[in-house]
Formats: C-alpha cells, structure tokens, sequence
C-alpha cells in the first residue's frame, strides 16, 4: 500500500524539478474557489480606487463648494463704570494689583508697592513712559476733623453748620493757599473710599494741592478722610444725584430725586452729610436730570448755603448759582480713558488757566489717571502755574 506512494525527494533530482515547474491550470483552478474569487475582488478594487485618486485627483472635486475667511473679532473694551457700578468694590478692582497684605486703614503698613508703565503721547511734557511715582511724604497736614464750633450732632449722625463767630466749614477744611501770582490749575479726584488700595493710592501719590472727593456709601469713611486730611488734601462728600437714566442707573438709596419735595431732598443730604466730617464742600456723582430740575437744585443749594458749604459739578450745572461758594470743572480730564487722552485734556486745562487765570478739573481714580496727574502735577512750576485746592478757585 506504501510502495506506490514515494515523496517527491525519494523520486531524484530530475522528478522534484518536474514537480516544481509552473502550471498555469493549477493556478486557475485555485483561483476558481468562492473564497479566494472573493478576495482577488477585493483587492483588485482597492488598488484600483488608490490609483484613480492619484491619478485624476479628489473624487468629489467636482462638488459645489465654497471658502469664507473668517477673522476671529478683538475683544471689546471694558466700559468705564457707570451709574451704581462706580459705587461698587468691584468695578474699583482696578488698584488690586497694587494691594498691601495685610493693610488696615488705621495701621501703618508702609506704602504702596508696585510699579505702573504708562505711555505717553509725544509732547514737551511726555516721556515715552512712565514709573509709577512713589509715595509721597505727608505735607503740610491739615487739622483733624472735627473742629469745634464747625459741627453739630444730628439725628443721624454729625453735620455741618455755621459757627456763631461766622466761621464756616469752608474755611475751616479747605487747604490753605497762597498765590504766588502765575495763573492756577486745580484738580478734584473723586470715587474714593470704596477700594483700599485705589483710595490709598490717590492720597499717596498725587501732591496735597490735590482735591480728593469720597463716596459716602465708603465704609470707614471718617478714617480714609482722617488719612487724607493727615497727607494735607482738602476733602469734598460725593453727593448721588438722580441721572436721566434712573432707576436703570440707580446711585444708591439716598439718590437725591428731582421730582422729590424739598422736604425729602433735605432728609436725603442730611443722611449723606452726616456719613463724616472735615469736608468743606460736596460734588455731584452723576445728576444729569436733577441738576436740571429748578426745586430740586433750590433746595440743595439751600440747604448747602446755611450751612456754609461749597457745590462743585462736573460742569453740567455751570450756570446753577448757590451753596456757600461755587465751582464747575472746565475739564473731565479721563473721559477718554488713556494716558494720551487724559494728558490732551490737561494741556487743555493749563491753556484755560493762562487764558483765564485760573481752570478746574475732574478725574476718577483709575490708575492712570492718579498716574499721570502725579507726573503732570510735578511739572506745573516749570511750565508757568501753580497747582491750586479747589478752594482756591471757588466764586463766591
């Protein structure tokens, strides 16, 4: 049974070569079996697919298509606070940067560090940029507040009155000033009290001549007035005033109202007055509609007059005369909230002094604005004026 069966090694060198030799009908009857047909298709139609995309390129290159460029838009800007928002700690976080761990109002934790670059545009006073000037050392402090006979205690709290040897709160805080005869520039900062180190900032840096106005809504009023006064800067009391916007920009509860009987306007500004003494005068915070109501502004200005105190607005009430002594600002330096913007507005305050003889200005304290008012400020002397309290430039 086995001897007809002999491997193909065992049949010699010529039957292993015979063996060997190609056949075509083997192959096709290999190729005959389902499977192996199958995946022969297969194959046969990927190479085919490979080579037809090379060869004439995308197949569906003769779709409709279309390309658009799109450009990613630049982030908007960040608007200067408005209304309520600029009597809120969080729209003043721009002097966070510059805080003092661990810093009280009544402690001593030493000056404000950091560093403040600003650019400046071309003009004999700028400089391509500019470092955050240090702190200043307190000048000339002005007395403690209060001062006798300036002061009565109210249902709410102290306010100012009228001595009965005629001395008024007026002259009493304001900061002494002595011309020396070239023309005067004066400026008031405002929105102070709400953020430590903003607040902390603008006594520190800007000169004594320098006018601070403080929300009354600040907690631990009285001490950031008392630091003041102690750094030589004349305080005023920011007074909320009903914009045309109201209640969507609502200034806070004490809102002096346009439409509100005068008895009501009076109640109102007795509270905020008697948040804090050693002001010699208060400003508007917004009031674009009571500034133009007639009972509204008599019975402020009023009031404000038999109490010897002093009106300062952001010019919007220019021809509104009363209060003790009056003022309006010829400028708000940083409507236009750049270095170059608030800097044209100033160049533009000392042409008025030296047309005039004296200007007033207005600013927030952002930090460039405290910035650069400190290096403006420092060259005044040079440039033919003196820096002025707001005082000194009242009309009576």
């Amino acid at each position: 049974m086995f001897a007809k069966r002999r491997p193909a090694l065992a049949a010699g060198p010529e039957t292993a070569a015979a063996k060997a030799r190609f056949d075509p009908r083997a192959l096709l009857e290999t190729a005959k079996r389902p499977p192996v047909a199958a995946a022969a298709a297969g194959a046969f139609f990927l190479v085919a697919g490979v080579v037809l995309v090379g060869v004439v390129g995308d197949p569906r290159a003769g779709a409709p298509s279309a390309r658009a460029s799109i450009a990613r838009p630049k982030p908007a800007a960040a608007p200067a606070p408005t209304g309520l928002e600029a009597f809120t700690i969080d729209s003043l976080g721009m002097f966070q940067d510059l805080a003092v761990p661990g810093f009280e109002l009544n402690g001593d934790s030493g000056p404000v560090q950091g560093t403040a670059v600003i650019t400046l545009p071309d003009s004999e006073q700028a400089m391509a940029s500019v470092q955050a000037p240090p702190r200043r050392p307190a000048a000339d402090p002005l007395p403690a507040a209060p001062i006798a006979g300036v002061i009565q205690q109210g249902p709410q709290g102290p306010l100012p009155v009228i001595a009965p040897d005629g001395r008024t709160p007026f002259s009493a805080y304001a900061r002494p000033f002595k011309s020396d005869g070239r023309p005067k520039v004066a400026l008031i900062v405002g929105g102070l009290g709400l953020n430590a180190p903003a607040t902390k900032a603008a006594i520190e840096r800007l000169p004594a001549e320098v006018t601070l106005s403080f929300v009354p809504y600040a907690d631990g009023l009285q001490g950031w007035i008392d630091l003041a006064r102690a750094h030589g800067h004349e305080v005023l009391l920011e007074i909320p005033m009903e914009p045309v916007d109201y209640p969507d920009n609502d200034p806070g509860p004490y809102t002096l109202l346009a439409d509100a009987p005068p008895a009501d306007t009076a109640r109102r500004l007795d509270w905020l007055m008697s948040r804090a003494t050693g002001y010699f005068g208060v400003t508007n915070y917004l009031g674009g509609k009571f500034m133009a109501s007639d009972g509204g502004m008599d019975a402020f200005l009023a009031a404000l007059k038999s109490r010897g105190l002093a009106f300062y607005d952001d010019g919007a009430a220019r021809k509104r005369q009363g209060a003790w002594a009056r003022g309006s600002a010829d400028r708000v330096v940083d409507e236009q909230l750049t270095a170059a913007g608030i800097v044209e507005q100033l160049n533009a305050l000392e042409a008025a002094a030296k047309a005039r003889g004296s200007a007033l200005g207005a600013g927030f304290a952002y930090p460039v604005t405290v910035e650069v008012a400190a290096r403006w400020a420092d060259g005044l002397k040079a440039r033919g004026l003196q820096l002025a309290p707001a005082s000194a430039v009242a009309r009576r």
